[in-house]
């Protein structure tokens, strides 16, 4: 149980929503401005809905960037609706990039597969200018990730000189295939992520694939970099001959987070929904 000195610390913390209330209030209101969370989980857990679930609470209070490394534009747009989210007049890098959105009047860009492909071609462009230096290894590398969030910053019209004029939620899902090819210099690529992308008013959630054989998140190092990680499993489909989802928030940096598992659902036209505790139980916790 929070005491009233630590209740009105946390209030005094301006944090951002995960779009799911439940967790919100574990988190004693959301993620901490400028903090990074890091999502794990193995495939099916629902990181890539509550992603969503968080773009779609944000996009009407600040401008968002959202990282697909896995899927279309067109796949998060249609993932969000059957999830009943709202996620405004959101526009494509891609399509930026290529001229089609002369003029993004909106708050919420997304970065597919499509948008990364072009930024790498816009980089090997820009070095073979610059005498034949090669800036980036692949379309999934760390350089143009980077690379692609800024221009989503220009198109939001919130970069001004390198900085970042407005708070800023930025989604990256998922930070695996970006070591794919080298897993080995995950932490060095994490590390390097946060030292470009760090501000104040830039708050960022990741996610990262989980492999239940080892135990472990793919890749190590991302880790290192989250100021808080919520971690998502199953309980042995096989053995309980049906799909059981859990989550626990392993640490928050600035919260007094709740530490008991929590029993979730996904549920369509909802995205998580919590079953045990009640919602009752957590928020007296």
């Amino acid at each position: 149980m929070a005491t009233q000195s630590q209740s009105q610390q946390a209030q005094a913390i301006k944090r951002i929503s995960l779009g799911v209330d439940w967790l919100d209030y574990a988190l004693q209101g959301g993620v901490p401005r400028g903090n990074w969370l890091l999502v794990t989980g193995e495939p099916g857990t629902g990181k890539s809905i509550l992603t969503i679930q968080s773009a779609g609470a944000n996009v009407n209070a600040m401008p968002v960037v959202y990282v697909s490394t896995e899927t279309r534009f067109k796949d998060v747009v249609l993932q969000a609706s059957q999830f009943g989210i709202d996620l405004g007049d959101a526009v494509s890098l891609a399509d930026v990039l290529a001229g089609k959105v002369k003029d993004a009047r909106t708050n919420l860009v997304v970065i597919d597969l499509f948008g990364l492909a072009r930024e790498y071609r816009e980089l090997l462009r820009a070095g073979e200018e610059e005498g034949g230096k090669r800036r980036a290894q692949s379309p999934l590398s760390m350089e143009v990730v980077i690379s692609a969030i800024e221009r989503a910053y220009e198109a939001l019209g919130i970069s001004e000189e390198g900085k970042i004029t407005r708070d800023v939620l930025v989604i990256i899902d998922s930070l695996a295939p970006m070591w794919a090819h080298a897993p080995a210099m995950a932490r060095l690529i994490t590390y390097s992520l946060r030292q470009r992308l760090y501000r104040s008013n830039v708050t960022v959630i990741m996610t990262n694939q989980f492999a239940p054989t080892t135990g472990e998140t793919f890749g190590f190092g991302a880790e290192h970099i989250a100021d808080a990680i919520i971690h998502m499993w199953m309980e042995e489909p096989e053995a309980r001959k049906g799909i059981e989802r859990w989550l626990i928030i392993k640490k928050a940096r600035l919260t007094n987070h709740y530490r008991r598992a929590l029993r979730y659902e996904i549920e369509p036209g909802r995205g998580l929904v919590l079953l045990e505790p009640s919602i009752e139980e957590l928020k007296s916790s």
